[in-house]
């Protein structure tokens, strides 16, 4: 009982948290402000105009940014910072993870890194922006990958589609 009042609270907590005219954050909710702004220092264009889509798949999953407007620059710039984290994921490296998230361990990282030998990441440009396809035939890899699709969603408030 006292777990789901506080699933309820978290809930309304972070739909109060949004201003429903701009889905942005309201002044108060500082923590998901500084998280976007440290995405935008990151990924080069402003979060509250672009869409994550975080879709686990049956044999890993895909990190989608678009945006959500025609912007032929910060198009541009989302496909190039697809290609940087495909390349720095791997080689096991998920710094800017970290650093998007405040955080030294993103969950699902640790066994990323430990069996990136097992994992592909390609990215392909969409329109609007680019993905991320990660794969693996490894189960506990593609666990590992759920788990960091997983978190990202839930920490950029971000659906699949």
């Amino acid at each position: 009982m006292i777990a789901d009042s506080r699933r309820v609270l978290l809930a309304l907590g972070i739909v109060i948290g949004c201003n429903r005219a701009t889905n942005k954050p309201a002044k108060t909710d500082s923590s998901f402000a500084a998280l976007q702004q440290r995405g935008e220092t990151a990924m080069g264009v402003d979060q509250y105009t672009s869409q994550h889509i975080f879709e686990p798949l049956a044999g890993g999953g895909r990190v989608v940014l678009q945006r959500k407007e025609t912007d032929p620059a910060g198009e541009a710039t989302i496909r190039a910072h697809m290609h940087t984290i495909a390349a720095a994921f791997s080689r096991g490296d998920f710094a800017l993870p970290g650093f998007v998230h405040a955080t030294s361990e993103v969950p699902g990282t640790e066994a990323m890194k430990r069996l990136k030998g097992d994992i592909t990441y390609s990215p392909r440009d969409l329109p609007g922006g680019g993905e991320v396809v990660i794969s693996s035939r490894n189960p506990e890899a593609v666990t590992a990958i759920h788990e960091f699709l997983a978190f990202q969603r839930m920490d950029h408030r971000a659906g699949m589609h």
